[in-house]
């Protein structure tokens, strides 16, 4: 299902599996998007990826929303009994992320912006916490991972935006199936997870890079299995954020 609303500035697909929304949920979707019309008033019109998924077992909807902007992608997950419940919560948290993206646009010197997309190498804008990155992994704790690794985040991403070149079918489905930034959170959640794995001959960002690939061919083989679990992490994230 694919319809434009100029007035929100957006190109809008949805997609749904196991289930079909009523023309109230759908018009109740429509009404929930209205916290996104000042935000994307700046940007050109982006696309804006809808999937809904219904499981019955535990009888809910796995919604998730993403959102096509230039030089990023913005996405978001929630589930509920309710998908329209699922999806509101999902637009909340998004114009949240798209406002921040918007705040380090306006914050990036010019000379940055033109060199973007020029470093060919995982390299860290600034030298990691090593101690936090240890007590992270000692205690099992992915957000203070991601924290401690945070430094690689943008170097990650662009490299996997290039590497994807070598996988078509990756790329036909990027934006409606998956997103960069699901394989840029797989990339890292592969390296909390098998962190005693890392080579002492390479530097953290070079194991990066060679995770790369093995994360891609991992969202090629099982994408339903690997972005639920994006979802769980990404929520869990979301929560110990607030906390604090």
């Amino acid at each position: 299902m694919r319809f434009a609303d100029e007035s929100y500035n957006l190109r809008i697909e949805l997609d749904t599996k196991n289930c079909t929304l009523s023309r109230a949920a759908l018009e109740k979707m429509e009404e929930a998007l209205a916290p996104l019309r000042e935000p994307v008033h700046t940007f050109p019109v982006s696309d804006f990826y809808i999937t809904v998924v219904y499981h019955s077992t535990p009888e809910d909807y796995h919604v998730r929303v993403s959102m096509v902007l230039p030089g990023r992608t913005l996405f978001t997950g929630e589930r509920d009994s309710n998908p329209v419940s699922a999806f509101s919560r999902c637009v909340r948290k998004l114009v949240s992320k798209l406002k921040a993206y918007k705040d380090s646009l306006e914050a990036k010197p010019q000379k940055t912006k033109a060199r973007e997309g020029t470093v060919q190498e995982v390299v860290p804008e600034a030298e990691p916490d090593a101690d936090q990155l240890r007590n992270a992994i000692a205690e099992r704790d992915y957000d203070a991972f991601r924290r401690a690794t945070y430094v690689y985040e943008e170097a990650v991403r662009k490299r996997a935006g290039r590497w994807i070149e070598r996988y078509p079918d990756f790329e036909a489905r990027l934006g409606a199936a998956f997103t960069l930034e699901d394989l840029v959170e797989e990339v890292f959640l592969n390296a909390f997870e098998y962190f005693d794995r890392w080579p002492d001959e390479l530097r953290l960002g070079e194991w990066l890079e060679n995770l790369i690939d093995p994360s891609v061919k991992a969202l090629l083989k099982d994408p339903e299995a690997e972005l639920a679990n994006l979802d769980a992490v990404r929520t869990y994230r979301e929560t110990v954020q607030e906390q604090d």
